[in-house]
């Protein structure tokens, strides 16, 4: 049987012997080394070869996000499941944008973190529930605070219309409406948008993929 290798990166030496004792009794799985913080880890993958390293992020000398950076940089096979007490959204995303496969509060139960390594050693992608709730909670807030949401269909085509450069005029010809209707929607659409100028407009448009660069 393959048996999972896992490298333990912790600065806390009690933290690294009880995530070891804990997965000695897991026959799929082999702790085949430690290390107490980034550089040190660094050095021991291409010697150990890990199937998964389990990283804390707060650590003197180089950080585990900096040194989950270097890591999947330099191999992209690499595994490396956070595991740490900090986990709120910026160290989430930081993790995740590091190249992190998993991230495990220090909170969770050890069999749920013996899960994560399987799961992410299996090429999965392993956030533990609080984690992803927090994720998704601040993915709401962003969209409700997304004020295109507000704009409606016709004010979203004006939008769209404005940025490519027509005038009001050529938009009430385009749409047939009136230039007073256009002067309308332009205005709301500047209010609801806390937008002031045409130029903004076209930022704004492309930014949402209204228009490409070229237009």
């Amino acid at each position: 049987m393959h048996k999972i290798k896992v490298l333990i990166v912790d600065d806390h030496a009690i933290m690294r012997d009880g995530i070891r004792a804990l997965l000695s009794i897991n026959e799929d799985i082999e702790v085949v080394g430690e290390a107490s913080e980034g550089k040190e880890a660094l050095k021991k993958v291409p010697e150990l070869k890990p199937d998964v390293i389990v990283m804390d992020i707060a650590m003197p000398g180089m950080d585990g996000m900096e040194a989950t950076r270097q890591m999947v940089k330099g191999n992209s096979k690499v595994k490396v499941l956070v595991l740490t007490q900090h986990d709120n959204k910026e160290y989430i995303l930081s993790a995740i944008k590091a190249g992190a496969a998993g991230f495990v509060p220090k909170r969770a139960m050890g069999s749920e973190l013996v899960s994560a390594i399987r799961a992410v050693n299996r090429g999965d992608s392993v956030l533990y529930p609080s984690v992803a709730s927090a994720l998704i909670e601040d993915y709401r807030q962003r969209a409700e605070l997304d004020p295109y949401d507000r704009l409606t269909a016709r004010e979203r085509e004006i939008l769209r219309l404005i940025a490519e450069g027509h005038t009001s005029q050529e938009i009430a010809d385009m749409l047939v409406i009136s230039l007073k209707t256009v002067l309308g929607h332009r205005t709301k659409i500047m209010e609801k948008l806390d937008i002031h100028n045409r130029t903004e407009l076209i930022k704004f448009a492309m930014r949402k993929g209204l228009i490409s660069i070229d237009t």
